[in-house]
């Protein structure tokens, strides 16, 4: 596992650029375009385990 975080202005220039990309993907590709993302951060991340933690991490409070 990695020790590296984004700090609070990184967080939000991440957040600001997903956000621009779901809605260049318009309402009919976002959840395809999302699925990618998920795939290819994945890969990135190269950790199964860890991948599944920010999924269940990410499911909590919805």
């Amino acid at each position: 596992m990695t020790d590296k975080q984004l700090t609070i202005g990184g967080l939000e220039t991440v957040y600001d650029a997903l956000a621009t990309a779901i809605d260049q993907a318009g309402p009919d590709k976002a959840q395809l375009f999302l699925v990618k993302l998920a795939l290819l951060q994945a890969n990135a991340l190269g950790d199964e385990a860890q991948f599944q933690q920010q999924v269940n991490a990410a499911l909590q409070d919805l």
